[in-house]
């Protein structure tokens, strides 16, 4: 008989718990929403390629994340540590803000959703962006910020129900759709030759080539994997840290899994163009179409639970990724404070004012769900695209340490940040170079604070290249040819 007495928290975290913490740190709201927003992308042919693409592609860049936690475990910060790593402080900042903002935005996104899942049981909310819903969001998120300051994000109880309403209403979701699957529907218009998806003038248009329909869901499968460069924050928890790897591919299989056979069953259920047409969040729309009304108030309670305790989690992480820099020097110090809890209050409140700020942006300019997401998920490209080519430079140059494998991981994730940066167009990258930009100013007060050299020679080259796309942006802006 065992002896062992220790507790889990001694022993560290087995296989199956480190998988079920990735799978719930990628399962967010996004899959709720997934149908409509690949419907009015790409047809079933596109959308194959394009779902092949993202998986190679994303698998390679959590296999970055994870072998970078081991390689080089001193560095924290994710995706802020990596850039900064291999390509300066500066580059490293503008990582960390990008990602920041990224994610801050994305809250705004689930809160567009929540209410617009919520506008299911009261008209009033509407799609998530009239002035009730707004009212209601500010209110939900400052409990939310009191919450977090509280610490009571990590509260055991919350996680379990919330990855329970997660998984559940999707397994019930793949289940029902695959006993409604058609395949006359699925394969009708198989390449999105005639289809038309409703336009953003109110009127229709036609999904262009195949290359332009797999251009155009790759930003959409961006937002529903963010969170697959937290698995590697689990490394110090495991019982066995060759477990962590295993737990990385496990859960991004079972993670891709899902959202492949939500996305395609989907399309198997309904006609693609009406799966576009469907109200956030699209899932419920298309359970309502097989099983009657109730499947969409049964997604929608299950999407309610699962957003409000992904904001407990996403709201923490926006400041923690704010708290690292400031240690380092390339942030106020401010943001680098504490309260008793362990929860970086400045942070926060800069965090969540800006939540603020852009849900009341959000009314007057009627921003939906999925143009929040696009705009988030093009910030978070750049940061990516820095961890993917660090992992590539130090197995060209890490000698005996790294091998042959590290090296195509390295090259097949570099060249797929690459593709994303490309797909997601130039105006993405332009609004990045202003954010970038304004945060420079932050950037320089903190360094300046800390005596300590504010650009090097690089750096300068990088500072130059973001203020002149960040003004051709302005300049984009003002002509109305991008818009925000």
């Amino acid at each position: 008989m065992s002896t062992d007495t220790r507790s889990v928290q001694e022993r560290g975290l087995p296989l199956a718990a480190l998988t079920a913490l990735v799978v719930g740190s990628m399962i967010g709201g996004g899959i709720f929403g997934l149908p409509s927003q690949m419907a009015l992308s790409a047809a079933p042919g596109p959308l194959l390629i394009g779902w092949t693409i993202t998986g190679v592609g994303m698998l390679t860049l959590a296999l970055v994340f994870q072998r970078l936690s081991v390689a080089r475990p001193g560095i924290e910060g994710g995706v802020y540590g990596y850039a900064r790593a291999g390509f300066g402080d500066y580059v490293g900042f503008t990582s960390a803000w990008g990602y920041w903002i990224s994610a801050w935005i994305g809250n705004v996104g689930y809160f567009v959703l929540l209410f617009a899942t919520l506008g299911h049981f009261f008209p009033v909310f509407g799609k998530g962006n009239t002035a009730a819903a707004i009212i209601a969001a500010s209110i939900v998120l400052w409990l939310v910020h009191a919450l977090v300051l509280r610490g009571v994000h990590s509260a055991s109880l919350l996680n379990a129900v919330v990855t329970a309403a997660k998984i559940i209403p999707i397994v019930a979701f793949v289940i029902m759709a695959a006993v409604a699957f058609k395949a006359g529907i699925f394969t009708a218009d198989f390449w999105g030759r005639v289809t038309e998806v409703p336009a953003s003038d109110g009127g229709t248009a036609a999904l262009g080539t195949t290359m332009d329909q797999i251009k155009n869901m790759m930003l959409v499968t961006v937002w529903v994997f963010i969170g697959v460069e937290g698995a590697s924050i689990y490394s110090q928890r495991a019982a066995k840290r060759s477990d962590v790897g295993k737990a990385t591919v496990m859960g991004f299989a079972l993670v891709l899994a899902l959202l492949l056979l939500v996305n395609l069953l989907a399309y198997g259920a309904m006609p693609q163009a009406e799966i576009a047409a469907l109200a956030d969040p699209s899932m419920g729309g298309v359970l309502a179409h097989i099983v009657g009304p109730w499947g969409a108030s049964f997604v929608g309670i299950g999407l309610i639970i699962s957003v409000l305790g992904a904001l407990l989690a996403w709201v923490l992480l926006c400041a923690e990724i704010l708290r690292v820099p400031a240690g380092d020097g390339n942030l106020p110090a401010v943001f680098g404070k504490v309260n008793k809890a362990g929860s970086p209050t400045a942070a926060l409140w800069l965090t969540n004012l800006c939540v603020q700020a852009m849900l009341i942006w959000t009314y007057f300019n009627s921003s939906t769900y999925t143009g929040l997401i696009l705009l988030a998920s093009s910030l978070i490209l750049l940061p990516y695209l820095w961890s993917a080519l660090y992992a590539l430079v130090l197995a060209v140059t890490g000698r005996g340490e790294f091998t042959i494998r590290d090296l195509v991981v390295g090259a097949v994730a570099t060249a797929y940040a690459l593709w994303l940066v490309y797909a997601g167009g130039l105006s993405y990258v332009l609004v990045a170079a202003i954010a970038y930009l304004v945060g420079t100013v932050l950037y320089v007060i903190a360094r300046k604070s800390a005596g300590r050299q504010v650009f090097t020679t690089r750096d300068l080259i990088f500072v130059a290249l973001v203020t002149l796309a960040a003004i051709y942006g302005v300049i984009e802006l003002i002509r109305g040819n991008i818009s925000v």
